[in-house]
């Protein structure tokens, strides 16, 4: 698509412009009672904090999944337009999850800002503002992709990858109970599963999965192909926020790392739990979990001792290898693109 001197407007351009668009949209054109001007107001608001800001990699790889699966000559400025909503439906998806997972967790910050119930006078009343992000997706797919023939692929998409996004937050939360610290259930079995079911489903297949279905990818033979890398991808896409929670600069991340405060079952811990002592264990069940600065400085300790560090990094080669792998056994009638770009955006980030 280009603009109307003829240059050819990037895909981040393209999506960032979206977003007034939809705002307007959700705020002005959809719902016109009178009495709702205060409420519409509000949505106005809680959109324009929490849905811009983040990195757009799940959005902008609807669109830049779907041009590799359709040629140039076959995707008209509409269906262009279409493939930005529905990015923008997954950033609110997101959005959604993370203004409710940040009041569970009691951050701090999220995006390099406060955490959205962190602002003065919003507190929980971020409850009812993550339900109108979630209901504004299935506003947005109705409007704009009602008449496509895989408008009910996509509403049946976004309902299934958000049951099983809220069945991995549930695991999260009984595996690690605030303030009730027990080692014996942080193993690699459950970690793999929080994962699996609270990251890379919304995270790495949701975005795929819509651009098969509007390039008219129906199989469920390429669908279960795509979806094996997809969730590998996923996996150690969590490793990494879980080893920059701890090592990751705040600065460049945007957030203050608390996955040691909040007991969380993360890779870290996990994998320190198979190698460490008796006496090491003993000393991280009495620091983990535990909100002083010591206590955290003491499992951040550990952690060195064992070089959590250099074991994260020959991890991250591992997993690249394993990826490549499964690109070659998995996608053999789907372009490796679409796979290679993700593992570009994410392998060696700082953030």
């Amino acid at each position: 698509m280009g603009d109307s001197n003829g240059v050819r407007v990037s895909d981040p351009q393209l999506f960032d412009g979206q977003f007034e668009k939809l705002v307007c949209e959700l705020t002005e054109q959809d719902m016109r009672d009178p009495v709702l001007s205060d409420a519409l107001n509000r949505l106005c608001k809680v959109l324009r904090y929490n849905a811009p800001g983040g990195k757009r990699n799940r959005g902008l790889s609807v669109i830049g999944s779907l041009r590799e699966f359709v040629p140039p000559s076959k995707l008209p400025p509409e269906e262009v337009e279409r493939a930005l909503v529905v990015g923008w439906c997954i950033e609110l998806l997101q959005a959604f999850f993370l203004v409710a997972d940040d009041i569970m967790d009691a951050s701090l910050t999220r995006r390099g800002q406060p955490c959205w119930y962190k602002k003065e006078g919003i507190g929980l009343d971020a409850i009812n503002d993550a339900f109108l992000l979630e209901g504004s997706i299935y506003r947005l797919l109705r409007r704009h992709c009602r008449g496509q023939p895989y408008y009910i692929h996509l509403l049946e998409l976004f309902a299934e990858t958000s049951f099983q996004t809220e069945l991995g937050q549930a695991l999260d939360l009984m595996t690690a109970p605030p303030h009730k610290v027990d080692l014996d259930r942080f193993t690699m079995e459950r970690y793999k599963a929080i994962v699996k079911y609270k990251t890379a489903f919304y995270s790495f297949y949701l975005p795929v999965a819509a651009a098969m279905y509007m390039a008219g990818i129906d199989s469920e033979v390429e669908h279960s192909n795509a979806k094996h890398i997809l969730l590998e991808m996923g996996e150690f896409f969590q490793i990494q926020d879980d080893y920059l929670d701890c090592y990751g600069d705040p600065a460049v991340t945007g957030k203050i790392g608390t996955d040691i405060q909040d007991n969380k079952c993360s890779w870290l811990v996990v994998t320190a739990l198979g190698i460490m002592t008796s006496g090491q264990r003993a000393e991280l069940q009495a620091c983990y979990g535990q909100s002083d600065a010591e206590s955290v400085e003491r499992v951040k300790a550990l952690y060195d001792t064992l070089e959590m560090p250099l074991r994260y990094h020959q991890y991250e080669e591992e997993s690249y290898l394993r990826l490549q792998n499964l690109i070659q056994r998995h996608a053999q009638n789907l372009p490796h693109a679409v796979f290679l770009n993700f593992a570009k955006k994410i392998y060696k980030r700082k953030k």
